[in-house]
């Protein structure tokens, strides 16, 4: 599988409870914050929900 590096560049204030809890799912507490994930099935559909509020690398 590939790995991504994913990092939060917008605020989740004034987004839709899903969206927030897709953001603490992917383990994102504060802003430019950057995980490197593997990009499972589940991973890329999160990611896919919220892409608007993150970058994504890959590694």
């Amino acid at each position: 599988m590939k790995r991504v590096k994913i990092t939060q560049i917008k605020s989740g204030i004034g987004r839709t409870k899903k969206q927030k809890d897709t953001l603490v799912a992917l383990g994102f507490r504060r802003l430019n914050q950057s995980r490197e994930v593997e990009l499972s099935p589940a991973v890329e559909g999160m990611v896919d929900k919220v892409k608007h509020l993150l970058k994504i690398e890959e590694v």
